[in-house]
């Protein structure tokens, strides 16, 4: 098994396990890579039908990070290499992250996800699917995808348009930063407990005697128990705003319509608002109409044809060089001055947004098992 991934056993009172994996990968804030989506995979796989494993664990080495994403500088090279095309890397990385996603939302067996500090882009495709997701008071979500021209993927066509309100195209849009309460707010949470408390959880899914029945029941309580008192949670931020927010994006009817919209918010008095402002005004103009469609389309699309359109999504944004040159500028060159296709939202065609939507295979490749 690869470094970059731990596999433990952790032995219970019953005489049976938790499967433990460990994101391990510290200096890369635990990004995922290809090896470790691999692997993962076939772990989580050979556990499914293991009576000797009762739940999964899954956490990430360190208290800075559970996961800051997938490894896209091996996807920016893979890029560079195959201009205005579909590099197979790529495609074979989001295919094999999507699934792995997918197999989380519907694994038989409980799953906890531990997503302390940073929890970013493809750490929030491990954690959403997770049955039982626990924050801490250090934990920071984002899907910052309209920095690097992609847009919020791992499965956020299905969850950023069912949270709260217009909360979740606000997210993807501006890919805002948030704290643990408002990862609650929207649905990407269940629990919050305390800093540094991973050891006490392990310790404690080891010291219990599990009865066979519902051991997810028995988990959500041993998760309540570890829960922080109401006064130890930071203040909500995005749901502060959340009736600005649906006042500002309700009667709109388009990505320029939108991104108007929040960037006429009054921001004089407020840093956050104007800091992810800023992130907007900054972002890739296809992005924001990637945004926009994937809202309109998630909303009454299943889980499972919300991973299969964001494949098409992801490699299409490949192809057109618009991911590329965003990665060029926020992690290779590091000027931060992306030279976008188009300089504003008003300029980019329909055509050129439903060319993302488009699929370039004749069979696609994401199956997904236990699909919808």
């Amino acid at each position: 098994m690869t470094e970059k991934l731990r596999i433990n056993l952790i032995p219970t009172q019953c005489g049976r396990f938790v499967g433990h994996v460990e994101l391990n990968k510290p200096k890369a804030l635990n990004a995922l890579d290809l090896d470790m989506a691999r692997a993962m995979q076939a772990q989580l796989d050979s556990w499914r039908n293991d009576e000797s494993v009762l739940l999964v664990l899954i956490s990430g080495t360190g208290e800075k990070a559970f996961c800051a994403g997938g490894d896209i500088v091996s996807m920016y090279q893979s890029m560079q290499t195959n201009k205005q095309e579909i590099p197979d890397f790529i495609s074979e990385f989001f295919t094999r992250e999507y699934r792995l996603d997918y197999t989380i939302h519907s694994y038989p067996k409980p799953v906890i996800a531990w997503g302390e500090g940073i929890v970013m882009g493809g750490g929030i495709g491990l954690l959403a699917g997770a049955s039982h997701r626990i924050f801490t008071p250090a934990t920071r979500l984002a899907m910052p995808e309209i920095t690097i021209g992609l847009y919020p993927d791992v499965g956020a066509s299905y969850f950023l348009p069912r949270a709260p309100g217009h909360t979740g195209l606000f997210l993807g849009l501006t890919g805002a930063s948030v704290n643990a309460s408002d990862g609650l707010f929207v649905g990407l949470g269940d629990y919050v407990a305390a800093s540094g408390a991973l050891p006490n959880l392990i310790k404690a899914l080891g010291a219990r005697s599990w009865r066979d029945s519902d051991i997810a029941s028995q988990l959500s309580e041993l998760c309540q128990a570890m829960s922080v008192a109401e006064d130890e949670l930071p203040p909500m931020v995005l749901a502060a705003h959340q009736s600005t927010i649906d006042e500002s994006l309700g009667p709109c009817n388009s990505a320029p319509e939108a991104v108007k919209a929040i960037l006429s918010m009054p921001s004089a008095d407020d840093e956050w608002l104007a800091k992810v402002q800023h992130s907007l005004r900054q972002g890739s103009p296809i992005t924001m109409h990637l945004v926009w469609e994937q809202i309109q389309r998630g909303r009454h699309l299943s889980l499972a044809e919300c991973f299969k359109m964001e494949l098409i999504m992801s490699c299409r944004c490949a192809e057109s060089g618009e991911f590329a040159e965003g990665v060029r500028a926020l992690l290779i060159d590091k000027d931060k001055t992306p030279h976008w296709q188009f300089s504003r939202v008003e300029e980019v065609p329909e055509a050129v947004v439903k060319r993302h939507f488009a699929s370039p295979w004749e069979t696609h490749p994401l199956t997904l098992t236990g699909e919808e």
